[in-house]
């Protein structure tokens, strides 16, 4: 047996748990860094194979806390983030077999044929309408309520299911779109509060969250690689397996089999777990199980994406971020994207890499089919929409079965026995997309948030 003592133990090396690593290093804490896997990142990971660059995980973030763009500062000349060709910003959504330009302006969406007309004169009326009382209300509610039928299923219903791959029945809106739940509480409406924000002054770095889609040079797992390079790789034990916590009196002991089936005991003062919710009834041992109950009781949209890579494409020209689909058109995918079209380098001059996204809380039933049907699907969905008579150079499909977590009524009561588990349990914080946000700006944000806390002795 080997015997460890550190400060703090982080289990889960995606990216909360590298920005954690990253922030408390830098203030001097010990800490060691576990994961099951044999590779830090979680589901970020870059494909590089015969001239393309694609992504397994995620395909892009946002520029959309202060965090991220002070990681990117602390990085600094250690990556080169990018942000998408302006030729490729423009949002399509596929409506009546055509794809059509989300609007961008006052302008646009006016002539658009995305929304009706009885919509279009409603939306003049928004900032006059009352802000809603029911804090549980779903998001499909909310925009019956203040913008309309259409609005609900040509721009929020694909938008959430690209985000969420989700159902806006379903979700509530101030756990999965808080900021725009504000809005509308404390201005009264999106429209007044938009403009309101944009008058308040703002800080040097609060000028930098410009919202921007952004990736790395060379794929996100160059970030990772980044952030593992700064984090020293003496922190990790990576292919850590059947890890368990004990809480102590005033200190956690953590055990686990490392990869070399060796069993290893690690005291600390502190731990913070990033895993899903499958993860923490064998994680935690010690939790009651009422605990559990709530703390678990969270659905996962399970996602499957196919990556097709074309060496010479011959379908529509891809000038756009890529294409979402709403369910009200009853197509077998979600959406597609295409990244050599946001970022140089990514496919050959001639060629092009679709990411078609498909499954979700709406059509779980894609994740259980075999690679050869979902290779008909893509292809099938590719050559309708997109009008490519070629078949594919390359194929690959990646399962997600806990893609992404559904910010549903039950968050409430997991939000509120977390706090009292950290209460009850000093020392340990149960961290990770269970809360906070799913994006990666989102997972940075909590993963810096915690290491200052942390740092300043608030946890």
């Amino acid at each position: 047996m080997t015997k460890l003592n550190t400060d703090i133990v982080i289990i889960g090396a995606g990216l909360t748990g590298l920005t954690l690593a990253f922030y408390l290093k830098k203030h001097n804490k010990k800490v060691l860094l576990l994961d099951k896997e044999n590779r830090a990142g979680g589901v970020i990971n870059t494909i590089n194979e015969d001239g393309f660059t694609y992504e397994m995980g995620p395909n892009t973030g946002v520029i959309g806390t202060p965090e991220i763009v002070e990681l990117f500062d602390d990085l600094k000349d250690k990556i080169q983030v990018e942000v998408p060709d302006p030729k490729a910003k423009n949002r399509w959504i596929w409506k009546n077999g055509k794809w059509r330009a989300l609007p961008s302006g006052f302008i646009s969406a006016i002539f658009t044929p995305l929304f009706s007309f009885k919509d279009k004169f409603r939306i003049l009326a928004e900032p006059f309408l009352k802000p809603g009382n029911n804090p549980n209300e779903t998001l499909d509610q909310l925009v019956l309520r203040r913008m309309g039928k259409s609005y609900l299923e040509y721009a929020v219903d694909p938008f959430i299911s690209g985000i969420y791959a989700g159902d806006p029945s379903r979700l509530v809106t101030r756990y999965a779109l808080p900021k725009l739940y504000k809005l509308e509480q404390n201005y009264g409406s999106f429209i007044k509060g938009a403009m309101k924000k944009r008058k308040e002054p703002k800080t040097e770095i609060d000028k930098r969250v410009t919202r921007e889609v952004f990736s790395v040079k060379g794929g996100l797992n160059n970030l990772v690689e980044a952030l593992k390079r700064e984090i020293k790789p003496e922190i990790f034990l990576l292919g850590s397996q059947k890890i368990e916590i004990r809480a102590n009196v005033e200190s956690f002991t953590t055990n686990l089999i490392n990869e070399k089936n060796e069993y290893v005991e690690i005291n600390s003062g502190k731990v913070i777990s990033t895993v899903d919710t499958e993860n923490l009834a064998t994680l935690l041992p010690f939790l009651k199980d009422s605990e559990l109950v709530d703390l678990t009781n969270l659905n996962y949209a399970k996602i499957v994406q196919v990556v097709a890579c074309y060496k010479n494409w011959d379908g529509i020209d891809l000038n756009a971020f890529g294409g979402l689909i709403p369910s009200k058109e009853k197509r077998d995918s979600l959406g597609i994207l295409f990244p050599a079209s946001l970022f140089k380098g990514r496919a050959p001059k001639e060629g092009a890499i679709l990411s078609v996204f498909l499954g979700g809380i709406r059509k779980p039933k894609m994740f259980d089919k075999s690679d050869e049907e979902l290779h008909e699907i893509v292809i099938k969905e590719i050559k309708q929409t997109l009008k490519s008579e070629k078949h594919p150079d390359k194929l690959r499909v990646f399962r997600y079965k806990k893609g992404i977590p559904q910010y549903e009524e039950s968050t409430g009561a997991r939000l509120k026995i977390i706090d009292q588990i950290q209460s009850k349990y000093k020392g340990l914080i149960l961290a990770g997309n269970i809360r906070d946000g799913i994006g990666m700006a989102d997972r940075v944000k909590q993963g810096k948030q915690i290491a200052l806390q942390i740092i300043l002795n608030k946890l």
